[in-house]
């Protein structure tokens, strides 16, 4: 089956997450400027996760464009990823309402951790089901980015009862990893593309 509504299904889930999430943010019943101070952890604690739910969106169209077809396999890891994901407005606004206290971070660091072996599953679904000498396969490579993100939740989870604000520096710098630019499957895509068009022209010539 093609990937189109694999991600049609996953897009207006995550849109659902974020929507949730924002809807945390519980609006004063004054029109005072110091009634939001006391909403900052709250506030704070949305726009992290939602910088993380962007990122698994990114990522996760990015694959799927890798992709010439999807598989029952991959079907249920994406559910998979979508139940983690689901968890992040519960997670973070726990952790927002408790001013980043040491179990809501380490519970927090938990849902990063496991949506993020989610997302690795559904990686590995994919390239299983594309083949070992695709596009996708051969654009994500060693895929540092992932194993250093488990390692670094694992080091925050650990590290959130002894320093909380410890464990969200950690959760930050994760992010910003994200955040730079990773073109390759761009990049891959583009060449493939190239070659596609070139081989067309030799054929039709």
């Amino acid at each position: 089956m093609s990937t189109g509504r694999l991600e049609a299904f996953s897009d207006g889930v995550i849109a659902i997450i974020i929507t949730i999430m924002v809807l945390e943010l519980k609006v004063p019943h004054s029109d005072s400027l110091n009634d939001l101070i006391p909403l900052l952890p709250v506030f704070l604690s949305y726009v992290l996760s939602f910088v993380y739910v962007g990122i698994y969106w990114n990522n996760h169209h990015h694959m799927l464009h890798a992709c010439t077809k999807a598989t029952g396999a991959m079907l249920w890891a994406n559910l998979h990823l979508l139940f983690w994901l689901s968890l992040f407005p519960f997670a973070a606004a726990w952790m927002g309402e408790n001013h980043f206290t040491a179990a809501p971070t380490a519970f927090y660091g938990l849902v990063l951790l496991m949506a993020a072996i989610a997302y690795y599953l559904l990686q590995q679904m994919a390239i299983r089901a594309q083949g070992e000498a695709s596009i996708l396969k051969e654009a994500i490579g060693d895929d540092w980015k992932g194993k250093l993100s488990l390692v670094l939740y694992i080091v925050a989870i650990v590290a959130a009862p002894h320093g909380p604000w410890l464990a969200q520096t950690i959760y930050v710098i994760a992010a910003l990893i994200w955040l730079i630019p990773d073109r390759r499957i761009e990049r891959r895509l583009g060449v493939s593309r190239i070659d596609e068009s070139d081989a067309s022209r030799k054929t039709a010539s």
